[in-house]
């Protein structure tokens, strides 16, 4: 749900792209900022769709939408309200992330960053603006066909997303998205199933610490590139020590809520996966220094002993 500009709020879209050439502009909507074409070559059709293609982020967008297709199977929706609940966090997932790439576009050239298809010329913002416009669109049925309340958390959870691509990336709220984001996931999953039953306090919790956790170890190997284009979000506040620092307790936070939440003694698989989990949440930043993406591993590796949990415990009340 994401899913951000690296790893989508939503869960989040997640990152990265290199200088804008001269060329034509594209045009994008209010608040967007043209950015130009690419080199010879790039405005051939196969170049642009590729360059959509991984503009709208794929890696974390296949992440969180895998996430909620095991959640929902999980849980006993049945395949075909699974698929569609699969099909809503996949459509929310490309409209934050091609969003967050068109709006983006002529910062990250600026800042010279590689690998973002709207900021290189790749594709044009406008398309990019275009395929984010359609993809929401389309996420509003499907969301609200799984339910009305669960449509209306996932939607609020896509609503933050673009609201973290437009304004809060750049904020001390910049955390508030993936927060809200991750969070809604298990509740929207919960709400899906026959009669709407409420999500489990500690699964909601949990997805929230996680989100939390997510954003820190996306941004950590970014920040110094991040402030020079003039991006001042929590982690970039922090520093890199003090990002550093402050990771693991949300991943050890999110495995504890669902080692402990339910009721009665903590069991063995949940203290196995509170021993994993802080070997994981502890060497990922240890590492980050020699390793960039040490930390966003880690913390992938956390989040998958915690969805082991999610699967075993459910996420609707009983």
């Amino acid at each position: 749900m994401d899913a951000t500009e690296r790893v989508s709020p939503a869960g989040s879209g997640s990152v990265a792209a290199g200088p804008a050439r001269s060329g034509s502009v594209a045009a994008g909507p209010a608040g967007s900022v043209p950015v130009t074409a690419g080199p010879a070559g790039a405005g051939r059709r196969g170049g642009r769709a590729l360059g959509l293609a991984l503009a709208c982020h794929p890696g974390p967008a296949l992440a969180v939408t895998s996430l909620a297709c095991a959640l929902a199977l999980g849980s006993g929706l049945g395949g075909a309200l699974s698929a569609l609940v699969t099909a809503a966090v996949l459509t929310g997932q490309l409209s934050v992330g091609w969003c967050n790439d068109a709006y983006d576009a002529r910062r990250d050239a600026r800042a010279g960053r590689r690998g973002k298809p709207a900021a290189d010329g790749t594709v044009g913002a406008g398309a990019a603006w275009a395929a984010a416009t359609v993809a929401l669109a389309v996420c509003v049925p499907l969301s609200l066909a799984c339910g009305t309340l669960a449509g209306t958390v996932h939607l609020a959870a896509v609503a933050a997303a673009w609201l973290y691509n437009l304004r809060l990336k750049a904020t001390a709220l910049s955390w508030l998205p993936y927060v809200a984001g991750f969070g809604a996931l298990p509740a929207a999953v919960a709400l899906s199933l026959p009669g709407g039953p409420a999500p489990r306090w500690w699964t909601v919790a949990a997805g929230a610490l996680l989100g939390f956790a997510a954003h820190l170890a996306d941004t950590l190997p970014d920040i110094a590139v991040d402030r020079a284009a003039g991006i001042r979000g929590l982690p970039h506040r922090l520093g890199d020590t003090g990002t550093r620092l402050l990771l693991p307790l949300p991943l050890l936070g999110a495995t504890s809520v669902l080692a402990v939440g339910p009721p009665g003694p903590v069991d063995a698989g949940g203290a196995a996966a509170l021993v994993l989990a802080g070997a994981a949440a502890l060497a990922g930043p240890a590492l980050g220094r020699r390793w960039r993406k040490a930390a966003l591993v880690g913390a992938v590796a956390v989040a998958t002993v915690d969805l082991a949990l999610l699967l075993v415990r459910g996420v609707a009340a009983g």
